[in-house]
């Protein structure tokens, strides 16, 4: 592979820093395939839509009952959510689908142990019926969604759809401690990745992400044809965009770098996402999988040292093109977060030191990723997350959230102009695309 620094990496396609703004105009369509929470990616591209006049609709996953059958938001649970608004559930996944003998996956593993749990049998029958079951019941809550959709969306809109699905860890007891311990543990708690990923229990949890990861989005696509074809055939455009995940360009020690966070379980449904959309590309579909910085959100803050890359987007910011204001504000707000004025100069070097480190590049390979972890290289990165979270004053009010804030605030903006004509079917966005 050739040096990072110079960043010719195959198949690495950074978006252009600042793409022309995309002639939105107001009665414009963004759709939020999934749902809204806080926080998180989609908050950046809401607050881009809103100012630019576009008419938000949002969705939902729906909710399970008490019997955990998937139901609709009652009146008082969709009172918070703004007009206009679809309220057919999108949970995508199959692990409360029933299988012949009428058991779901969290059925199978609810009596599984910590202490004989590489001993579950692959149920290989009830994962074929699962995931049927599961993908049949999405498409038909996509197909209904689409008939709502062209009950709302105006004869002259231009229509943009926003993937926020991601995730889907199984609703079961027995794997969230499996997981903690393969993202978190340490000595004898340390589990290797690849031990978890190819158990029973590991490559259900590998199905269930590339179900509501990946083929949600090709669901979305396939079943909104006949929508888009409505649109394109008045001269209107129709787009896609998802959010995905493959590294991140930061700045390290004033050059550029790739890096990744391992052990990234997800990043195999990532690269199904980004597989489909260069499919929906090629047949001229306006598809684009955007690649976005760390950043912690409600679920991504369980893997520590996940943050760590957020850190050096200082390092880009005041390098940026953002107004000395804008930075010195943000610049001033992390300081504050110390313990000390030379803290910021600690967490640079810190972060420098971690990144260029022979242990880390061996992982940070853009040709060989995902990774899986060992138990040096899990060790090493949660050590150096707990060093920059001791110059902290408070470890629950972290500088990162404040960069992490910016990120996806850049992001949305950098999306909603690229996404008018996007040039590629999968790009990065680094840290020195982003601007306060």
């Amino acid at each position: 592979m050739k040096t990072q620094d110079s960043f010719h990496l195959r198949g690495f396609y950074p978006l252009e820093s600042s793409p022309d703004p995309a002639p939105f105009h107001r009665g414009d369509v963004l759709v939020l395939f999934g749902e809204l929470f806080n926080r998180g990616y989609a908050n950046g591209l809401l607050e881009q839509a809103q100012k630019q006049g576009l008419t938000v609709v949002r969705c939902t996953v729906g909710r399970r009952d008490e019997n955990n059958k998937l139901r609709f938001l009652s009146q008082e649970e969709k009172l918070i959510i703004p007009e206009p608004f679809i309220n057919i559930p999108l949970e995508a996944g199959f692990d409360l689908e029933p299988d012949h003998e009428g058991l779901t996956m969290v059925d199978r593993l609810r009596n599984v142990k910590l202490s004989d749990w590489e001993e579950f049998p692959f149920p290989e029958e009830s994962l074929s019926l699962w995931r049927q079951k599961g993908q049949a019941r999405l498409r038909a809550s996509i197909a209904q969604l689409m008939l709502e959709l062209e009950k709302i969306v105006p004869e002259k809109s231009n229509v943009f759809f926003a993937h926020l699905m991601a995730g889907g860890v199984p609703r079961a007891k027995i794997v969230m401690p499996l997981m903690n311990r393969v993202v978190k543990g340490t000595g004898e708690r340390f589990l290797n990745s690849k031990t978890f990923w190819d158990s029973s229990i590991g490559r259900l949890c590998a199905a269930n992400f590339q179900e509501v990861t990946a083929e949600s989005y090709r669901h979305l696509v396939e079943l909104s044809e006949s929508l888009r074809k409505k649109i394109e055939e008045r001269g209107n455009r129709v787009s896609y965009m998802a959010y995905g995940y493959h590294g991140t360009q930061i700045m390290s020690g004033n050059q550029k770098i790739w890096q990744t966070y391992t052990p990234y379980l997800q990043g195999w449904a990532k690269l199904k996402l980004e597989e489909y959309s260069r499919d929906f590309f090629k047949s001229g579909i306006a598809s684009c999988v955007y690649n976005c910085p760390e950043i912690l959100t409600q679920s991504s803050h369980i893997f520590q040292g996940v943050e760590i890359s957020l850190y050096p987007l200082i390092e880009s910011l005041f390098a940026g093109q953002s107004s000395d204001v804008e930075r010195q504000k943000i610049g001033t707000q992390c300081q504050q977060l110390l313990k000390s004025p030379g803290d910021m100069d600690r967490i640079l070097k810190i972060c420098e030191n971690y990144f260029r480190s022979p242990l880390l590049k061996e992982y940070n390979q853009f040709d060989h990723w995902p990774r899986h972890s060992s138990q040096e290289q899990l060790e090493f990165m949660l050590n150096t997350s707990e060093e920059l979270i001791n110059l902290h004053t408070n470890p629950k009010q972290l500088m990162t959230f404040i960069l992490s804030e910016v990120v996806f605030n850049s992001c949305g903006q950098l999306m909603m102009n690229d996404i008018w004509s996007p040039k590629l079917p999968v790009v990065w966005i680094g840290h020195s695309h982003i601007e306060v």
